[in-house]
């Protein structure tokens, strides 16, 4: 059996970056920053911070680019997808980004409430009053 599956809940880095595919088809890409702190083995807290690319398709792309912003708390489950390339240089690229599939939007700085899309599927709950449920053309 093989799986390839991610959840990941972090701060999005950077506002949505989007774009029309040839296909009319919208795809947007963010980043997420991740923390993780321990203590070492001297009991000193330590901090790393994992930084994480993805990119979401269609009505999702269309969702994040409508409502996510540079700060927000964002879940994503999707699968990794490995990009490799060769660079103007002639070296050997490669990257590695997370297909989001499905998210849970948290809230922004100062606000409570989140949405969940499960591909075309969205189910509202809890949303700040700002965002009009009626406002979303889905």
């Amino acid at each position: 059996m093989n799986i390839n599956n991610c959840q990941i809940i972090g701060r999005v880095t950077r506002d949505p970056e989007a774009r029309n595919l040839p296909s009319g088809s919208m795809v947007v890409n963010i980043g997420i920053a991740t923390n993780r702190t321990w203590k070492n083995s001297e009991g000193v807290k330590q901090e790393e911070v994992e930084f994480v690319n993805a990119v979401a398709f269609g009505k999702l792309a269309d969702i994040i680019k409508q409502y996510v912003v540079k700060g927000q708390l964002i879940y994503i489950q999707g699968r990794l997808k490995t990009d490799s390339w060769e660079a103007k240089d002639g070296t050997k690229r490669s990257a590695t980004k997370v297909i989001i599939e499905n998210m849970q939007m948290g809230a922004r700085a100062g606000e409570g409430g989140r949405k969940t899309v499960q591909g075309d599927h969205e189910e509202v709950l809890d949303l700040p009053e700002e965002i009009n449920v009626d406002d979303i053309p889905y």
